[in-house]
């Protein structure tokens, strides 16, 4: 079984995880970042069916004022290690939360 780390800052052993219904509500007690885990799902890719994936953590963003943008929420995703190759190594470096695919125009 693939280590479970945080997807904001990479942490391994520092996770506590609590039984919650059907899910495991995970926190990292290093950066407090939290995400649910399904014990009995496999995340796969829906590009290549592959399921060599890694958690990253995306912002979730509103406009706040102007055209200022602020990030309201994080949301951890699961990018596949052979498709995303490029992303996640950029994503590694800094662990700074991945932008969403589209921003707010309105």
């Amino acid at each position: 079984m693939e280590e479970l780390q945080c997807p904001a800052c990479g942490e391994t052993e520092d996770l506590l995880g609590r039984q919650n219904g059907e899910m495991i509500e995970v926190t990292c007690q290093r950066c407090d970042q939290q995400w649910e885990r399904d014990p009995n799902a496999i995340p796969t890719c829906d590009r290549c069916d592959g399921d060599d994936m890694e958690g990253a953590v995306k912002a979730v963003v509103e406009k706040s004022r102007g055209s200022q943008l602020s990030i309201v929420a994080t949301q951890v995703v699961y990018l596949c290690r052979v498709c995303d190759d490029r992303i996640l190594s950029s994503y590694r470096i800094g662990r700074s939360p991945l932008m969403p695919d589209q921003l707010p125009t309105d």
